[in-house]
């Protein structure tokens, strides 16, 4: 195609109009520079490691936690009433320091709730009144659990939302790539577009100049009217004002594509023309399937049904019957000095068991527990009307790519039969068989072919990253998308 062969030949024309040196840049090269460099790819990326460390953190909270406690020390001076043997009361000065160090083990217990601990210490007590009094208490080992009776178990449900969340957020990133794949796209083809656009404005400026003076030597040979030279004239000057806006919209879309890229500011950029776009056609079926199980709304559907189920069981439980569940066993010893409290301990027990019923709350929970369930409905309503609008939107866009290649053939075709037909037009006008106006015509549709094509490419690459985004499936090379993840933890 010649006049494609032309656009390829001449689509660097920023870096030449410069006179500076220009890095080339072909679609592959920005959409791969978008990914490691662009701002959005890095907001892409730091909003994953967030949701990344989210998760890591609900998933230590059910390791062992080992934490030491110290006081070293806790002075006070004050006076308090002390009761004498004979049964007076009386008002002393008081002064002591407390010494303390504690360690304890604790685990939660993600099944039932509750927590179990393993807990060791040592606390000592100086009377500052008098240096000879000092004692210890300790504590080699205390055992207890705490557990809720009959109450909600917010860890069960997060056992459940939390790893589906963490998957969502993993889809979301893949699509948030993919987003980026298609700002690269739109970015490079704004580029392309003035560029092209500059081109033709330059080419027509030369052409009009040429006519113009050819139009002028032929009104002297009083071979054409006034009207036609002055027609030409305009059209020259037409052409040349386009020169200028052209020149004005490849500016202002260089930076963009350089800010897109966070290129320097005097690195000079031009585009290189993709090459002609594979063969392919994308099956309906496959794309909802493949749809279904990448997308990330359909985990975060997962998840919120569950949310609302959450909701429920948490109201149903609360305000009502609750009871909890408090025991430890351990061992303890005083002694003045500090080899003896070691020395035969003595065992202690705690069991505490609390009831809370309440007894009258004025509708409050079975409020609650209706407020919940209607929540929960309404999620499911909302989640049933947005999985069709989903595969409906899988649909139209199938339909839309499957159009789009026989849209850009026809575009490629159009350019080609325009850039003939501008080319046997002028040739009938310089010969004097046809008038300015069919040139004109012939002119606009050239360069409407021209533009035409490229537009028709960039809907091409714009609807496939956009059926790549909705589906997470890579249909050229018939495989799911994949990210190195653990690159991007780091």
């Amino acid at each position: 195609m010649a006049g494609l062969g032309l656009l390829c030949g001449l689509l660097c024309i920023s870096g030449h109009l410069s006179g500076q040196e220009s890095v080339r840049l072909n679609l592959d090269e920005v959409m791969s520079m978008a990914h490691s460099q662009s701002r959005e790819a890095l907001s892409a990326k730091h909003r994953f490691r967030s949701s990344y460390w989210e998760y890591r953190t609900f998933r230590t909270q059910y390791l062992p936690m080992l934490n030491l406690n110290t006081t070293l020390p806790s002075l006070r001076r004050s006076i308090i009433k002390y009761t004498t043997l004979q049964g007076n009361d009386i008002f002393v000065e008081q002064s002591v320091a407390n010494y303390s160090l504690e360690m304890t083990l604790s685990k939660t217990l993600g099944f039932t709730g509750g927590s179990v601990f393993l807990r060791s210490g040592l606390d000592r007590i100086d009377n500052l009144s008098d240096s000879t009094f000092s004692t210890y208490l300790s504590n080699p080992v205390t055992l207890g659990i705490s557990q809720p009776v009959l109450a909600y178990n917010p860890y069960r449900w997060d056992n459940k939302i939390e790893p589906i969340r963490y998957r969502e957020a993993r889809q979301r990133y893949l699509e948030d790539a993919e987003q980026v794949s298609i700002s690269a796209i739109n970015n490079f083809f704004d580029l392309l577009q003035a560029q092209l656009s500059l081109k033709i404005a330059l080419t027509n400026e030369a052409n009009y100049d040429t006519l113009f003076k050819i139009a002028q030597g032929r009104y002297n040979l009083g071979r054409i009217a006034e009207n036609d030279l002055l027609q030409l004239e305009l059209s020259f000057l037409k052409a040349r004002a386009e020169v200028e806006n052209a020149r004005l919209g490849l500016g202002m879309n260089v930076s963009k594509l350089k800010a897109f890229l966070r290129l320097p500011e005097q690195q000079e950029v031009s585009l290189v023309l993709p090459g002609p776009a594979n063969t392919l056609v994308v099956d309906l079926q496959q794309a909802v399937q493949v749809a279904r199980a990448n997308r990330s709304d359909i985990a975060g559907y997962e998840r919120r049904e569950l949310e609302a189920e959450s909701e429920v069981h948490k109201a149903r439980l609360q305000n009502r019957f609750n009871a909890n569940l408090y025991a430890e066993y351990g061992l303890t010893q005083s002694a003045r000095e500090l080899n003896e409290v070691y020395q035969n301990p003595q065992d202690g027990q705690v069991l505490a068991f609390g009831i809370q019923i309440p007894i009258l709350d004025w509708g409050l929970a079975r409020g609650k527990i209706k407020m919940a369930e209607s929540n929960r409905e309404l999620v499911r309503t909302t989640i049933e009307q947005e999985r069709i609008a989903f595969e409906q939107e899988v649909y139209l866009k199938v339909m839309q790519f499957n159009m789009q290649q026989n849209q850009l053939m026809l575009a490629a075709k159009a350019d080609t039969v325009a850039q003939k037909r501008y080319y046997v037009t002028k040739q009938r006008y310089l010969i004097g068989k046809i008038d300015i106006t069919e040139l004109n015509i012939a002119q606009t549709e050239t360069d409407n072919a021209q533009l035409g094509y490229i537009t028709a490419l960039r809907n091409f690459w714009k609807t496939y990253f956009e059926l790549r985004k909705l589906t997470l499936f890579d249909f050229l090379l018939n495989r799911e998308i994949e990210v190195d993840f653990k690159s991007i933890y780091r």
